[in-house]
């Protein structure tokens, strides 16, 4: 699916590209969550990068004066959520995004495949 994406979810996808992300998507779920209307999923090759991909969003976010709800799994590195409110970014250690398959979880709404800016 080709859809332009909103500020806060280009912000999520540069900043992640920008540290080496892989498999970068995002999930509509604006018709299936009454949580956040999407996820930003994308993945690492290692605990070190995770940690990176992720505190290049937050910093990213400081810098667009934007408040994220909550970050979870930073110090493990495994799998961290990053909480955006419309936007709730998954970044995984790429063994740990086979073993939880969020895609194959939510296979019922419409997949972008995002390109960085």
């Amino acid at each position: 699916m080709r859809e332009k994406l909103n500020a806060m979810q280009q912000l999520a996808v540069d900043a992640a590209a920008e540290k080496k992300a892989f498999d970068i998507l995002i999930l509509d779920l604006r018709n299936r969550s009454d949580l956040t209307d999407s996820f930003m999923i994308c993945s690492a090759n290692s605990k070190v990068q995770v940690q990176s991909i992720v505190d290049a969003i937050l910093e990213k976010c400081h810098l667009d004066k934007i408040k994220p709800l909550g970050v979870e799994g930073y110090s493990g590195g495994y799998w961290v959520v990053v909480d955006l409110g419309d936007l709730i970014a998954h970044v995984f250690h790429k063994e740990a995004r086979l073993h939880y398959d969020l895609e194959r979880l939510w296979g019922d709404v419409p997949i972008i495949k995002a390109v960085s800016a």
